[in-house]
């Protein structure tokens, strides 16, 4: 493309973030789309935050994403958020209204984003998460609002799992919540209809491990690890060798950088996933 006066820019804020195929997926939308565009990643201090935002507004950044460990201070820097990134307590994506940067959350809509495009239907599953970070308060923020039986957290610190439980009762409190170890002693397994793995065992320098066994649980069990580097984790691999269903963190990646180009450049949705099959086959070459 060619940079003129009108390149709208947008940009990835975090750090680190040289390993963010963040520039990549957005680059390549924006040359599908053949838009005016362009994506940048900045590797920010924590102390620099309030000055990048200013500095941002003064340059009239079209709009920026934001990824850990930001996504919650961010917000007292911005001039408003949305109900859904005020129920997950972290924006992922800010908007440049008018002068005014408004946060969103699309981690939770490109999580559910996978059942959608794959006809699974969600409803009345019992779920199981292992972990109880950001990306768990995110993904069980989404899955409260599908009308789910259960949610199983299995973490290693039992106070961030109550946590994390006493979130869910806010939002829908019709809903079974079970909090247990990770060694699963006292959950049937067989009654697990989806394990979704939030946290990062799984990615590089933990390739080699995996945030559970497989052993116990139903063939008819879905998978999905939101890790996306490796391209299948050692969960993937072992659910694979099973025949069980399973989905790596690319659906999730992607869907949620399609989201937050839906609200920066308001896109016709019947392009999603047109653009979702292109990018992916785009980061093959990015990911082992």
């Amino acid at each position: 493309m060619e940079i003129t006066w009108n390149t709208k820019l947008y940009c990835l804020i975090g750090k680190p973030i040289n390993k963010s195929l963040s520039p990549i997926i957005h680059n390549n939308i924006f040359s599908l789309l053949n838009k005016n565009s362009i994506y940048f990643g900045f590797n920010i201090e924590e102390t620099d935050l309030k000055t990048t935002i200013d500095g941002f507004k003064a340059m009239k950044i079209e709009g920026f994403n934001v990824t850990i460990p930001y996504k919650k201070s961010i917000i007292k820097y911005l001039d408003d958020i949305t109900s859904e990134a005020k129920a997950m307590g972290a924006v992922n994506t800010v908007k440049n209204n008018n002068g005014r940067f408004i946060g969103y959350n699309t981690d939770g809509d490109g999580f559910l984003q996978t059942f959608h495009d794959n006809k699974i239907d969600i409803k009345g599953k019992n779920i199981l998460i292992i972990g109880a970070g950001g990306a768990a308060y995110a993904i069980a923020n989404a899955l409260v609002k599908k009308d789910i039986y259960s949610i199983t957290i299995a973490n290693r610190t039992l106070d961030n799992s109550f946590l994390l439980q006493k979130k869910i009762n806010a939002i829908n409190d019709k809903i079974l919540i079970e909090i247990t170890d990770l060694n699963l002693d006292n959950i049937d397994k067989k009654n697990i209809d989806i394990i979704i793995n939030s946290t990062s065992i799984g990615m590089y320098p933990l390739e080699n491990m995996t945030p559970l066994e497989l052993s116990g649980f139903s063939t008819n069990t879905i998978v999905y690890d939101i890790v996306y580097k490796p391209y299948e984790t050692k969960l993937i691999k072992e659910a694979k060798a099973r025949g069980m269903k399973s989905f790596n963190g690319i659906s999730m990646l992607l869907n949620q950088a399609i989201f937050s180009q839906n609200i920066w450049e308001n896109l016709d949705k019947k392009i999603n996933l047109e653009i979702f099959k292109k990018i992916e086959g785009i980061l093959t070459n990015y990911i082992e």
